[in-house]
């Protein structure tokens, strides 16, 4: 369970919180839901410039709560819900059904990554 010693940030409704630790997406989502959260997905620039805050805070790469839906190269909320938001990094996605997890860059921007590297827990509440 998340600790309450990393970092936490507020933006909107949302509460950001990050153990530090770094986990493969499975695992973070698992640690994110037993503390009564989802793994952090940005709907706005807002929410996008405090997930990077905290990526920038722990310097690490960070994974978010977006995954490749049925269809490649089409990417969704993990609780099924279109984006409406986004921020792809330059020529991103580009994994075409093999990188099914989206991670955010110490710029704030996305990438299309696979789901079985280790990368900074962020999670939602």
């Amino acid at each position: 369970v998340l600790a309450l010693n990393g970092k936490i940030t507020q933006v909107g409704e949302k509460i950001l919180a990050s153990n530090g630790k770094e986990v493969d997406f499975a695992s973070a989502l698992k640690s994110c839901e037993e503390a009564g959260g989802t793994i952090a997905t940005p709907t706005n620039e807002e929410e996008n410039k405090a997930i990077l805050g905290i990526v920038k805070h722990y310097n690490r790469y960070a994974y978010l709560g977006i995954k490749e839906g049925q269809t490649s190269g089409q990417f969704k909320s993990i609780n099924g819900m279109p984006l409406n938001y986004t921020k792809w990094h330059r020529y991103e996605p580009n994994g075409k059904g093999k990188e099914k997890c989206v991670e955010m860059y110490t710029d704030g921007s996305w990438n299309d990554r696979k789901c079985n590297l280790y990368r900074l827990t962020v999670c939602e509440f």
